[in-house]
């Protein structure tokens, strides 16, 4: 069974990877469990951000929370890589559900400990270095491989979706509640994904991939990655988008409660703003038929991207900034998920977890030398100035990367895929 049902058009169309029951189940279970994701951390932002009101402590929240994810990254790819993906992906998800349930406790004392939330959220942060690569390259096992870039957009489709219920619900229950409701709603999201994975049924449990050292596995994926100019050209410009742009995120609170006057509620807002663009972007993306063209698709996202942060941090009027954040999200996820979907299909699924883990460390593990820049810079210069900084420096460097397209077109691997 599953919480979503089947479409009339389940062979065809944007939906088609829907036709196959296990992914069918994963789609359900994360429809609820990223909405709860994004609750908490939008609950977690604004707790920081009221409990110190610096800038600087949130860039080194947001630096605890991901730094995990760039030491520990590769070593999840190899365990995504070498253990049967299904079970470490129910693993991590119920890890990620305590901890849910931690950050609760502590927040619903009468007094929370920076030092307390901290290392709750590095713990977060060591336990996604599993989980991301691990259910990134779960996916290929659910569909076909000719689904399997369908898969991959509905994937960001519904992590959008989540971004724009999330982050409002998340404003209207900590104005009304306080953070640690959301916390808690969170750790209970994590029972219906846990459900759903626990309801999926495979012919065979996976073979073991590989042996010898973790070491030696994981330089044999840095050197596939280097070795493939069309591999090692998106994620460069990935970790560019992550280290310079991806920090708006963390600056949003000041946004809302100091430029804006928005507040908890605006917070929400605004971070919904973000999510529904991203939404829009990964529903277009899942329309697409195949792979060509999705190099162009990059470039201009992350050019997109960094001259909607540009205009951001002009912007003093709440309604023009929900505007282009709306953008400046629609630009992110098509860059982000276009590059998901390129990686993929260019790599063998004997090397796709470590690969998914590469991405992973340049989306996700770049972003803490991103938050501590930004943090630093909007102390001394303050927040437009650090978000348009970094809209710059991504606008630039997607101006880079198409200049290369023509080159990377030579490349027999990436010969179809971005004509």
């Amino acid at each position: 069974m599953s919480i979503i049902s089947i479409p009339a058009d389940i062979h065809s169309g944007p939906l088609r990877a829907l036709r196959h029951r296990n992914y069918r189940l994963f789609f359900s279970g994360q429809v609820i469990s990223l909405t709860g994701s994004w609750m908490q951390y939008t609950a977690q932002a604004w707790l920081i951000y009221r409990i110190t009101g610096s800038a600087m402590m949130m860039g080194v929240a947001a630096f605890a929370d991901k730094v995990p994810v760039l030491l520990l990254g590769l070593a999840g790819g190899v365990a995504a890589d070498r253990r049967d993906r299904h079970r470490l992906v129910m693993l991590t998800q119920t890890l990620l559900m305590l901890q849910a349930v931690a950050m609760a406790v502590m927040a619903a004392a009468d007094r929370v400990s920076i030092a307390g939330l901290l290392a709750l959220v590095i713990i977060q942060g060591i336990i996604n270095a599993f989980d991301l690569p691990a259910r990134q390259s779960f996916v290929g096992r659910m569909v076909e491989p000719g689904d399997l870039p369908n898969a991959l957009a509905l994937n960001s489709s519904v992590f959008n979706a989540a971004r724009v219920i999330g982050p409002a619900a998340a404003g209207v229950l900590v104005a009304a509640l306080g953070e640690a409701a959301c916390f808690l709603i969170n750790a209970a999201s994590y029972l219906a994904v846990l459900f759903c994975l626990r309801a999926m049924r495979f012919d065979q449990p996976e073979e073991p991939r590989g042996g010898g050292s973790s070491a030696r596995a994981m330089l044999e994926g840095l050197r596939f990655a280097a070795a493939s100019p069309p591999v090692r050209s998106l994620l460069i410009l990935l970790g560019l988008a992550s280290i310079f742009g991806v920090p708006v995120i963390l600056l949003v609170p000041i946004f809302a409660g100091e430029i804006l006057g928005g507040g908890a509620r605006g917070l929400g807002i605004l971070m919904g703003c973000m999510g529904a663009g991203a939404f829009v972007a990964a529903v277009g993306l899942a329309r697409r038929a195949g792979t060509a063209g999705l190099g162009r698709v990059v470039a201009s996202g992350a050019v997109g991207f960094g001259i909607a942060l540009v205009l951001f941090a002009l912007s003093e009027h709440f309604a023009i900034s929900c505007a282009l954040l709306a953008v400046a999200g629609f630009c992110m996820i098509t860059q982000a998920a276009a590059t998901n979907q390129l990686l993929q299909m260019l790599t063998p699924d004997t090397l796709r977890g470590r690969v998914m883990s590469l991405y992973t460390i340049m989306f996700v593990g770049m972003a803490p030398f991103g938050s501590l820049l930004a943090g630093a810079l909007a102390e001394r210069a303050g927040a437009p100035a650090a978000v348009a900084a970094g809209g710059l420096a991504c606008a630039v460097s997607g101006l880079f990367f198409a200049a290369l397209i023509p080159r990377i077109r030579s490349q027999a691997r990436l010969a179809e895929a971005v004509r």
